[in-house]
């Protein structure tokens, strides 16, 4: 949504501490929103190899940061939707979480904004290995995120994005329907009765 949101820049909350304890709703795109991770049908997604390489480092989260627990997550044709929970950890007496190579920290987590870049680095070099065009770009350079306050607002992110492949033919980041003009109100929550805004 770079090019629908130009003041994008200022999405994150300032001054908010996004490695402290808590669940963000996450919302990646891909790079000029290329349809590279499978197709809708029948309102249900149908992963190509691509897509189950995102869906696979998606998972494979909580392996590099133990301080994340991976909820509700969903791969669509060009972009993702999920929740990631962060949490304390146990540190050792240096200060490390117990991640090879990474920098002593006592509250032993990472922010949000390290742990989305590994997964996009980490996805991107394995789809361009997979297709041999190392380099290529897969993702958008940013990404949205929604720090979730309370059980009914979780409630509500997860079955929107649960049923967010049923919605495709209304979603705004369907090819068709940009084409069409339909664009998202960067003033508005992409999920009725939920405040976000990215």
């Amino acid at each position: 949504m770079e090019e629908l949101y130009p003041q994008r820049r200022y999405i994150r909350l300032p001054g908010y501490d996004y490695s402290q304890p808590g669940a963000y709703f996450v919302t990646i795109c891909t790079h000029d929103r290329q349809c590279l991770f499978g197709n809708i049908e029948n309102n249900l997604m149908n992963l190509n190899p691509y897509g189950e390489i995102v869906q696979s480092c998606w998972k494979d989260i909580p392996l590099h940061y133990p301080e994340v627990t991976n909820d509700v997550f969903v791969v669509m044709p060009n972009h993702v939707h999920g929740i990631i929970f962060i949490h304390d950890v146990n540190t050792d007496t240096s200060g490390q979480a117990g991640r090879s190579g990474s920098k002593p920290d006592p509250t032993g987590r990472q922010p949000l904004s390290e742990i989305v870049r590994a997964f996009k680095t980490y996805s991107a070099r394995k789809i361009n290995e997979d297709r041999q065009s190392q380099g290529t770009p897969i993702w958008q350079r940013s990404y949205y995120e929604h720090i979730i306050q309370g059980e009914i607002e979780y409630s509500q992110i997860g079955e929107y994005i649960i049923y967010n492949p049923s919605q495709w033919k209304m979603d705004s980041e369907n090819p068709n329907n940009r084409r069409s003009g339909l664009k998202p109100d960067p003033t508005k929550s992409v999920i009725k009765g939920f405040g976000a805004k990215f």
